[in-house]
């Protein structure tokens, strides 16, 4: 008769023995596929806006700031065309 295959339930380790898990830990874990380190949060760009300080009168300010979310974009996409630029 042949004999049974170890199924590994001999080697129990007591999961008392295992490490604590504080916050160190956590800042230190890394995610990975395979051999590559997974990076957390938005990658890099290219070429990334800059913020700038920039003067605007009330009136323009209130009228962009009316239309919404998004209204510092609007500004830049309104300065593009004024200038005639690609689009970035």
């Amino acid at each position: 008769m042949p004999r049974k295959k170890s199924s590994g339930a001999s080697k129990w380790i007591d999961p008392d023995d295992a490490p604590e898990l504080t916050g160190e830990f956590f800042e230190r874990g890394e995610i990975r596929h395979g051999d590559k380190v997974i990076r957390r949060g938005r990658p890099p760009l290219d070429n990334p806006k800059q913020a700038v300080k920039l003067r605007l009168d009330a009136d323009v300010l209130a009228a962009y700031r009316k239309t919404g979310t998004g209204w510092q974009t609007r500004i830049n996409a309104d300065l593009r065309k004024a200038r005639k630029l690609k689009a970035g």
